[in-house]
């Protein structure tokens, strides 16, 4: 990879990114409120699982097929040839249906909530930072014609960061799982309440695995996956129901 390209990557996992994910567990406030989650060990084996068979896996193995699909609709858009509005539209009807077809696999609206804020809110920097959606001169909503895009969750927001500053496979699908990690492991500092200095060991101990996962779901169909995730969206589901909660979800 090259030097600009790997600090591009540097700043699209960095903590201070503003899409709010720090606010968010993701179920783990349920789950240390439980007992379940009492040490660096029952937490490593946590994230190990959610990264070899949880819905996060899912949404890394995505990222391509967003990618290609917003591709199709970035480079057909503005086309004068015969076709380019098709195209156009069939990049967008792409995109709209694997988007809402991974929202759907979070059980819990909190979830649900929370990939739609943080996907909008990575959008609107990008916006920002010159990088707006294809046909930006219109509300997200009547950009896709007969396809209405009124919100894209995080993983088609991240594949978009992605193509904006020219991040291939496997590094997006690295930076998506090591951004997820870090911020369960930042959520666990404040929750568990675990040291900083066992947080950051932690993030050490997974690289491997997440290096590991990442060349491998950047090959995979996300239609072919499943998700074992049972007992993060139990535990998400229950997030609402706490008497006293720090996080969102």
């Amino acid at each position: 990879m090259a030097d600009a390209a790997r600090l591009r990557l540097f700043q699209l996992v960095s903590p201070a990114l503003p899409v709010g994910g720090f606010s968010y567990s993701e179920g783990l406030e349920v789950l240390v409120q439980a007992g379940r989650l009492g040490d660096a060990a029952a937490l490593r084996g946590w994230l190990e699982a959610e990264l070899r068979r949880g819905a996060v896996a899912i949404e890394a193995a995505a990222l391509a097929p967003l990618a290609a699909a917003l591709r199709h609709w970035r480079e057909a858009e503005g086309g004068e040839q015969a076709g380019d509005l098709e195209r156009a539209a069939a990049g967008r009807r792409e995109l709209v249906e694997l988007d809402g077809w991974l929202l759907a696999q979070r059980e819990a609206a909190e979830l649900r909530a929370q990939q739609l804020q943080m996907g909008q809110s990575l959008l609107q920097l990008l916006t920002d930072l010159g990088w707006p959606l294809p046909g930006s001169g219109m509300p997200l909503a009547a950009r896709a014609g007969s396809t209405r895009v009124q919100a894209l969750a995080w993983p088609a927001a991240f594949a978009w960061a992605g193509l904006c500053l020219e991040l291939a496979s496997p590094a997006l699908e690295q930076a998506y799982l090591y951004g997820w990690v870090a911020n369960q492991i930042s959520a666990a500092v404040r929750l568990v309440p675990l040291g900083p200095t066992d947080g950051q060991r932690l993030q050490l101990a997974l690289a491997p695995l997440i290096a590991e996962r990442a060349a491998s779901l950047a090959a995979a169909d996300p239609r072919d996956l499943w998700s074992g995730g049972v007992g993060a969206g139990l535990a998400q589901l229950q997030h609402a129901e706490l008497y006293s909660r720090l996080f969102r979800s």
